[in-house]
């Protein structure tokens, strides 16, 4: 099993910045990648961002790329996802996930933390 605990959402306004972060804990060797999703309200959850952990080779959906950049702390087990150039679209719960090697999909999910970005 592992653990994950998102934190860093909040409230802020269009052109602003926010970093997420989230840590995980418990049987984190098998951690292939991790990744951060969204869901807004009445839509479905979309990817966001991701990077492997072995190697820190990262993606991005296009609608983030430029704005967001994945990066992440070994020592700590930790991924941060920063967001810069927010806009209100980007408003939605942020989830961290992580895939483990040899499964089809990820396998645990945070809680999910709430950005709100005004207009």
């Amino acid at each position: 099993q592992v653990q994950l605990v998102e934190s860093g959402g909040g409230l802020v306004q269009a052109g602003g910045s926010l970093r997420l972060s989230c840590a995980a804990s418990g049987r984190t060797f098998s951690t292939w990648r991790m990744g951060w999703f969204r869901q807004a309200p009445g839509k479905e959850r979309e990817f966001v961002a991701a990077i492997t952990w072995s190697t820190s080779t990262t993606s991005y959906a296009d609608s983030v790329k430029g704005r967001f950049t994945i990066s992440k702390d070994n020592a700590k087990t930790t991924v941060y996802l920063q967001m810069n150039s927010l806009k209100p679209e980007d408003t939605a719960v942020y989830y961290c996930a992580v895939h483990e090697r040899g499964t089809p999909q990820y396998d645990y999910w945070g809680q999910g933390t709430q950005v709100t970005v005004s207009s």
